[in-house]
């Protein structure tokens, strides 16, 4: 630990004491190639004025340093500035007595000034100067709970469609105990629960089916109280709802069909996040991953207007999210899919999909475990320190 700076007070000195030798000279020579006969030819010393070595002004200047980091303040110091004068010559066999005083603190900037003085053992003056120290601060140790002591359970929505049922599996594998929320698939969210539930053990996690509809505030509020009700907690939200795309040229799209998609997958995301975020932020650590899309990159996906609307402010929202709530331990991060193979492209024609995939590096559509895998990614530790970012999950059918 770096010294106390409100322990230190004005007029507090420390000393240090130092025997002056051929070999400390020999040391510094070496050190600093300062080979001038003056401080190492005694013949050449005798030819002037001083008649004898003189040893390095900066050689006896030096134990200013030791006695700042060691003594005063000690570990933690920095020593920003230094005037010295030097009054008289320092000899061979000169024992120096070296000190460091504290004139004024500056609390602000953790500053000393150190009245600083050599004398030597006839008590005559050999330096005097006035030095400034800064008193470093030890970095404060991050206030969050050890990953054994945090609880392991994601809430999933949209939990009983495609990419969510392999979001769901893919958590319970890692250990995560997960909600699974749909709003009219009861009986797949039931089969996605019963099939976690038969694997649970052994490091995999539980599964819990809650019906909700989430662009409601009871609806989210209704899902989290369930979560917390029969796992205790919540540390991780994916938002992955979303109504089917229904794609519609411009002048057959009204907009309760862009407020359908704006109400699933920005309200939705909106009143989750407000529901689990309290907690989070009390705990210091949360994982918020929001499913978007490659739709938002690229050419647009013409007729597709109010899904990519809603997936281009559930972006916007990300972002934003992730700048306020970072400072409470809290990273907000994307997924975007590209096509994938789910009933949600169901309206896609065949042929419009395999010419997709051929044009895709990687040759194929991504598959749901492709986006459950960068979600889980995203929650872990290793992601830690990502946030505000989109992880693209499109085989490189659009780059960046």
């Amino acid at each position: 630990m770096f010294k106390d700076f409100d322990a230190i007070q004005v007029g507090e000195t420390q000393t240090l004491t130092k025997h002056i030798t051929e070999a400390d000279v020999r040391k510094f020579v070496e050190m600093t190639g300062d080979d001038n006969p003056l401080h190492v030819d005694r013949a050449y010393a005798e030819t002037t004025a001083f008649k004898d070595i003189v040893v390095h002004g900066m050689l006896g200047a030096s134990f200013i340093s030791t006695v700042i980091g060691t003594k005063l303040p000690g570990t933690g110091a920095l020593w920003v500035s230094q005037n010295m004068e030097f009054l008289l010559p320092v000899r061979l066999g000169d024992v120096l007595t070296i000190s460091a005083t504290v004139l004024k603190k500056h609390e602000r900037e953790r500053l000393l000034e150190l009245d600083t003085k050599i004398v030597n053992q006839n008590q005559q003056l050999i330096l005097t100067g006035v030095g400034k120290v800064k008193v470093l601060v030890t970095a404060e140790p991050e206030a969050r709970p050890a990953a054994d002591a945090r609880p392991r359970v994601a809430i999933v929505t949209g939990g009983a469609g495609g990419i969510g049922k392999a979001i769901c599996q893919r958590l319970a594998a890692d250990g995560f105990d997960v909600v699974v929320n749909y709003r009219g698939q009861a009986d797949r969210a039931a089969q996605i629960v019963a099939e976690i539930n038969a694997a649970a053990g052994d490091g995999k996690g539980r599964a819990l089916a809650v019906q909700a509809d989430i662009a409601t505030e009871a609806g989210a509020q209704a899902l989290y109280q369930a979560a917390v009700k029969v796992f205790g907690a919540v540390s991780v939200l994916v938002n992955n709802a979303s109504p089917r795309i229904n794609p519609k040229p411009f002048g057959a799209t009204a907009w309760d069909d862009v407020q359908q998609q704006m109400d699933v997958q920005v309200k939705g995301a909106f009143l989750m996040t407000g529901a689990v975020v309290p907690e989070m932020g009390a705990r210091k650590w949360g994982r918020i991953v929001n499913i978007t899309s490659q739709v938002l990159d690229g050419s647009p996906s013409v007729t597709w207007t109010g899904y990519a609307m809603a997936k281009g402010a559930l972006q916007v929202f990300s972002n934003y999210m992730a700048a306020e709530l970072g400072p409470q331990g809290i990273t907000v991060n994307c997924v975007s899919p590209g096509m994938c193979e789910t009933t949600l492209i169901g309206d896609i024609p065949e042929k419009a999909q395999l010419m997709i995939a051929r044009q895709t590096p990687l040759r194929r559509l991504a598959k749901p475990s492709d986006v459950a895998a960068a979600v889980a990614y995203l929650v872990s530790d290793d992601a830690g320190f990502i946030t505000g970012d989109t992880v693209a999950v499109n085989g490189g059918m659009a780059m960046r």
